[in-house]
């Protein structure tokens, strides 16, 4: 653990060397943007992965997805969205993330989550609790519970992927809104595990990198055990759809 959270302090520290500078964007085939951070950031996690558990697949954001005839009989792979938030770190909203997740037989177990800006570090294995590290300070440990749905309830929503009709979607499944606490990347999943916000609810489609951290310190809050999560990982197809996190 110790040794993942090392490789995201290092990776958040070169996008930092990036984000001081003009950003030049480039457009992947599927039209969303990439940095030379984002490269620059795969480049030093996959280096550190291959030297930490080098028996043990990788699937990034930044590298071609093996196909799913060969990942199907992983049962234990590394995924990696090097620099979650390419949107925010070109805005210059200091909201962006460095993910990395150890999924096993379809769940996270391991989950580190780095917001370079902040100095703000998040982790979680299965079974031992999530924790929070701010600077150079001591872990402390995180808590939430399961949202009430009789209350009015704080709710996560993407800074950049605001759905004007999610209060009417919401009302349809009886939860009122307290209030809306906007969040770039997966900082929402954060927000939830903190407690600080009662449900993240995603309408849009992510992918199993962008999630999987966060997920897992997610899972990990509860008091005893772990709370449920509706994904699941190692899918033929990567793409999530919809979710709702905190019941």
């Amino acid at each position: 653990m110790q040794k993942v959270i090392e490789t995201a302090r290092k990776a958040g520290e070169k996008i930092l060397k990036y984000y001081e500078e003009e950003v030049k964007v480039y457009q992947k085939d599927d039209n969303s943007p990439l940095t030379k951070a984002d490269l620059a950031a795969h480049n030093i996690i996959l280096k550190a992965l291959s030297e930490i558990d080098p028996d043990t697949p990788v699937v990034s954001e930044e590298a071609e997805i093996p196909p799913y005839a060969e990942r199907k009989d992983w049962g234990r792979f590394w995924i990696v969205d090097p620099l979650d938030g390419t949107k925010e770190f070109i805005k210059g909203n200091d909201e962006f993330t460095v993910n990395i997740a150890l999924i096993e037989h379809g769940e996270p177990v391991i989950g580190v989550l780095y917001i370079p800006v902040k100095k703000e570090l998040f982790y979680a294995r299965k079974g031992e609790g999530s924790f929070r590290i701010e600077g150079d300070g001591a872990p402390e440990q995180i808590f939430s519970t399961p949202a009430d749905k009789s209350k009015p309830l704080n709710v996560a929503v993407s800074r950049s992927h605001q759905s004007e009709s999610l209060k009417d979607d919401l009302a349809q499944q009886h939860i009122k809104v307290k209030k809306f606490i906007p969040a770039g990347s997966s900082l929402k999943f954060c927000l939830v595990a903190q407690g600080i916000a009662d449900i993240y609810p995603r309408t849009g489609p992510t992918m199993e990198w962008d999630v999987a951290a966060g997920d897992c310190i997610y899972r990990n809050s509860a008091k005893e055990g772990q709370h449920d999560s509706p994904l699941r990982y190692n899918k033929k197809d990567l793409k999530n759809d919809g979710f709702l996190i905190g019941f």
